[in-house]
């Protein structure tokens, strides 16, 4: 019984208590009736019997519904008006004229609340005082971080995303934006990053930091990464990991290494040429005079020493290029899932087996070389699947690009390495990039037959894991890096999850007869609070006019969404957005019966959990108010500007303060998981249907 709700217990009261009343009048009467002893008065009796039993309950039903309207609903409106100044922090001074009835209880709840509201006020404001010093601090690093030259991106150890700049928007661009406590492998390819985690994790050690060659999951851009190690979360070490575009640099080095080249080519041309004109002026027998057997032999001689010179000096400097190149270390996994990256991205099939080594290369440069030759002999007809193989060499390793098929001209691989590659640095061919590495590659077929590409690396080396370090404690505080995730929804704890909330316009209300979604808008609720950055808002072209009614309503025309894209398109980029969130709307059956109607052309089910403030306000207030969002963003303090409302954007930021301040109310009447919500809302399915299956 103490589950019922008040207004339920009162009612049961009186009817028991009517009950009992006409159990007393019924054997009362009976008793009166057998002590008479007359048998011709028992219809008298029975019509007194019947008359006083609807005067009891007449009277009973009266009083139940003066005692329910001024006692029991004055207390849930007293009630629900505390809870939203205690837990919502509603600044709006208690409406008491409900509870007009009870006596002193009503002023008292009042002063309650007023007192509340002062001591709230005073700790704000010292609060304030206090944090003006470090949200100025807060904001100058936020600004310094949004400056920084390289991607930042900041995960938990089960990755994902707790912190990104705009630099790391960038690198990541070509599919959907980043999003906090979204999976990081939405974005970047798995394997490099895991494979980079699992050695600092082996490594155990605070300091160190991994290297690592990343290929993004949209556009298969191939990025530079350094990982580093926080501190012990609840799902093991976070991780903060930078990432970089070295384009700029290789077109610095290329253009250097272009340049000394060039010097030692034209040079070495004209020594060498010179040598052969003064060896046939010697041999010329009508020479002038002045062109003695001495002079010829000396000039012959220094020409000779010259030409030696720079034949030497660029052996020498074509040897040296890959030392002072800056080529680093990187795992042959690494550049095998950047390569397949690229050929996959290119349409192509490829398998990859790497060896455990690591190869001091430039990883980009291999990586856009080899998948520009894949590219090219996919071109030429000669193959379309590929095997990759990256194996020890001696003291280096050999990067072979294998096919089933015809073999590979070598004069045609001659013509493919003198052609820029497809990185958007015109001085970058294959032939550079094979002088950087001081190296060649050539064509050949393998024991089994198989035509393929050959690409040695001088120098390897195998992996080995690092000796264990000395112990160093590093803390961080970071609540999304120390939040607990359980395995299931219903388990859940509601500050645990993370909720898109989300609201359309349509061009009717009848989606069962044609009317179609205008507008979607959502925003995303990430550890307790809204992230401004991350919306979705966007007009949909609904294929039908949009009715004059409609229109006076959302105000969007049929102009504005002609361009607009169709609601598959939309569906399937709001689904994205959705993706492992809790979907809350007001009204939510009525906004998901418009989406679940074209879950075929989307190509996605909408199965998120499902909450709907409607019945979240019935929870917290009760049934018998008003729960439309006018009324319970009015109840919450929460002001809608008038410019807003019925605009599919302003009503979901309204939706999603109400949710925000609703959360902690349903915390205090002991709801602490999505599962203890869900049992509460399905007792009120007379107002709205629980879509939660």
């Amino acid at each position: 019984m103490e589950r019922w709700s008040l207004r339920l217990r009162v009612f049961l009261l009186f009817a028991g208590l009517a009950a009992a009343s006409w159990g007393a009048l019924g054997a009362g009467l009976w008793a009166g009736y057998h002590r008479l002893g007359d048998t011709t008065v028992l219809p008298a009796f029975v019509q007194a019997g019947v008359v006083a039993g609807f005067a009891i309950l007449g009277l009973t039903a009266g009083i139940w519904y003066l005692f329910d309207e001024n006692v029991a609903r004055a207390i849930e409106r007293l009630a629900g008006g505390m809870r939203a100044r205690t837990h919502a922090a509603v600044t709006g001074e208690l409406d008491a004229s409900p509870a007009r009835y009870l006596g002193d209880l009503a002023p008292a709840a009042a002063a309650v609340t007023l007192t509340l509201a002062e001591t709230r006020n005073a700790l704000a404001e010292a609060v304030a005082r206090e944090t003006t010093r470090l949200q100025a601090e807060k904001d100058r690093l936020e600004a310094l971080l949004s400056d920084v030259p390289v991607g930042v991106l900041l995960c938990t150890g089960d990755h994902q995303l707790v912190f990104y700049n705009g630099q790391a928007v960038d690198l990541l661009g070509g599919g959907a934006a980043p999003g906090l406590d979204r999976r990081l492998f939405d974005y970047l390819r798995q394997a490099p990053v895991a494979h980079a985690h699992a050695r600092l994790l082996e490594a155990g050690d605070p300091d160190a930091a991994s290297d690592l060659l990343v290929a993004t999951v949209a556009g298969a851009r191939v990025l530079a990464g350094r990982m580093r190690l926080l501190d012990q979360g609840r799902d093991g070490p976070g991780y903060v990991l930078t990432l970089r575009d070295v384009t700029a640099d290789l077109a610095a080095h290329a253009e250097r290494g272009a340049l000394l080249a060039e010097v030692f080519d034209r040079v070495r041309r004209p020594a060498a040429n010179l040598q052969t004109v003064i060896g046939v002026l010697a041999e010329d027998e009508g020479a002038g005079p002045a062109l003695t057997p001495a002079l010829t032999g000396a000039m012959l001689e220094e020409v000779g020493s010259l030409a030696s010179a720079i034949t030497e000096l660029g052996a020498r400097y074509d040897d040296s290029r890959s030392d002072w190149w800056p080529l680093a270390f990187t795992r042959a996994s690494d550049l095998a899932d950047g390569i397949r990256a690229r050929i996959e991205a290119a349409g192509l099939e490829v398998t990859a087996d790497p060896a455990p080594i690591l190869l001091r290369c430039d990883g980009f440069e291999i990586v856009a070389l080899v998948s520009v030759l894949a590219e090219r002999v996919a071109a030429a007809g000669l193959a379309r699947s590929f095997a990759l193989e990256i194996v020890e060499d001696g003291a280096g390793a050999m990067v072979r690009l294998g096919w089933q098929g015809p073999a590979l001209p070598l004069g045609q691989l001659d013509g493919w390495l003198g052609e820029p590659l497809e990185v958007g640095l015109a001085d970058v061919t294959g032939r550079s990039v094979l002088l950087t590495h001081a190296t060649e590659c050539w064509p050949d077929r393998d024991a089994a037959g198989r035509a393929g590409i050959c690409l040695p690396v001088r120098e390897a080396r195998r992996a080995h894991r690092r000796p264990p370090p000395v112990t160093r404690a590093v803390v961080y505080d970071f609540d999304l890096l120390s939040k607990a995730r359980n395995a299931g929804v219903l388990d859940s704890r509601l500050e645990d999850l993370t909720y898109v909330v989300f609201d359309t316009e349509t061009t009717g209300l009848l989606p069962a007869q044609g009317d179609e979604i205008v507008q979607i808008a959502a925003v995303r609720i990430v550890n307790g609070r809204r992230v401004e950055k991350e919306v979705f808002d966007t007009l949909v072209n609904p294929g039908r006019s949009i009715p004059a009614g409609s229109t006076e309503v959302h105000g969007i025309t049929g102009a504005m969404v002609a361009d607009a894209p169709r609601i598959e398109e939309v569906g399937r980029q709001f689904h994205k957005f959705a993706e492992g969130a809790v979907l809350v709307a007001h009204n939510a059956p009525f906004d998901m019966e418009f989406l679940r109607r074209h879950e075929a052309g989307i190509g996605a089910s909408f199965d998120n959990p499902i909450l709907d403030t409607v019945l979240l306000s019935a929870v917290v207030f009760g049934q018998g108010e008003t729960h439309s969002l006018d009324a319970l963003t009015h109840r919450l303090g929460i002001t809608i500007p008038e410019e807003a409302r019925h605009t599919a954007i302003g009503d979901t930021v309204a939706t999603a303060d109400a949710f925000l301040r609703l959360l902690p109310m349903l915390r205090a009447k002991g709801m602490v998981t999505f599962g203890d919500v869900l049992a509460e809302v399905r007792k009120h399915g007379r107002l709205l249907k629980d879509l939660n299956g």
